[in-house]
């Protein structure tokens, strides 16, 4: 199989599936990108790794991190490699002391933990032709559509957002990563990061 290279565009609600996030990869080197259907759980691990937030607790992505740390072994690359009925198969390939071992996984599984290991993405020609989105040149500069957006029905209103001082925000923001509400804590910060 000649490896594509994706890298991950963004992450937003589901209009289709109720709980749901699309997960938007990208061609390394194309116009197609590919819409990768993925529950809650594992769109907030993969926003909190793309975030650079720290949870007070690890996640289960954290621990088979640390996992890997402590055995002395690394995740080298996802790959995506078959699509059947829908539903895409990743496998997670590993290397211990030059030994190479592929472990099945759930795409979703696979790219949270791939992102802890800052490790590449790769799919095959075959997939992005299948399921893959072709956008052209104004599409392609015009991607706000795709920006990490996980929030949820648990949702703070904008206006009550926008209109704290930042000291009030900092104490939010503090306390929703107590409370692990990531999402919150992300929309707290850009906030935050905007008034900077």
């Amino acid at each position: 199989m000649k490896k594509i290279e994706l890298e991950i565009v963004g992450l937003s609600y589901s209009q289709t599936q109720s709980g749901a996030y699309a997960l938007v990869l990208s061609e390394a080197n194309g116009n197609r990108r590919l819409p990768i259907i993925i529950g809650g759980f594992e769109a907030q691990a993969i926003a909190i790794e793309l975030e650079k937030m720290t949870p007070t607790r690890p996640l289960t992505h954290d621990l088979f991190k640390k996992f890997a740390t402590t055995f002395a072994f690394s995740v080298k690359e996802v790959i995506i490699y078959q699509l059947e009925e829908g539903i895409f198969y990743s496998k997670i390939v590993c290397e211990k002391e030059g030994e190479i071992s592929e472990i099945d996984a759930r795409t979703s599984d696979a790219i949270a933990i791939g992102v802890r290991f800052n490790c590449s993405i790769f799919t095959s020609e075959e997939i992005l032709s299948t399921a893959g989105i072709l956008l052209d040149e104004s599409e392609i500069d015009n991607e706000d559509e795709f920006i990490t957006d996980t929030s949820t029905v648990k949702e703070e209103p904008k206006e009550t957002i926008e209109a704290q001082s930042i000291d009030e925000l900092k104490e939010q923001l503090s306390t929703a990563i107590n409370n692990e509400d990531y999402e919150l804590a992300s929309r707290i910060r850009d906030e935050i990061k905007k008034r900077s």
